[in-house]
């Protein structure tokens, strides 16, 4: 039974893995289109350049949005891989990448924060987003 537990734990890690990079690459082929179509549209000067920026921050940062939710399901794997009987090794190691992760994503969340507040504020006055 035990041996059962331990298979289907790494399966499911190594799912929440194929999960990640699904979503990391599914993000990056949007991002990359997103951009490539913003590029395109810069040959064409008939929009201002600070909206283009804007623009950019919209593409860059729902890049980051996707990129925290594969953190979280990188996360989930580690968590899966060392919860089967762990040495202190593997826990000293989760211990650091869960604090890497969690500070790659408060950083991140902190930036689309933000930028959400910036447009909230140029909507309240009566600008465009």
């Amino acid at each position: 039974m035990e041996a059962y537990f331990k298979a289907l734990t790494f399966w499911l890690a190594s799912g929440s893995e194929a999960a990640a990079a699904l979503v990391i690459g599914l993000a990056t082929i949007e991002a990359t289109l997103r951009a490539l179509w913003l590029f395109v549209k810069s040959a064409f000067p008939h929009v201002g350049i600070r909206e283009h920026q804007e623009d950019k921050e919209k593409v860059r940062l729902r890049l980051g949005r996707w990129l925290a939710v594969a953190l979280e399901f990188e996360l989930a794997a580690d968590v899966l891989r060392t919860a089967v009987a762990p040495t202190w090794d593997e826990i000293g190691q989760l211990a650091a990448i869960v604090v890497l992760r969690t500070l790659l994503n408060y950083f991140l969340q902190k930036e689309i924060d933000k930028a959400e507040s910036r447009d909230a504020v140029r909507l309240s006055q009566g600008g465009e987003a």
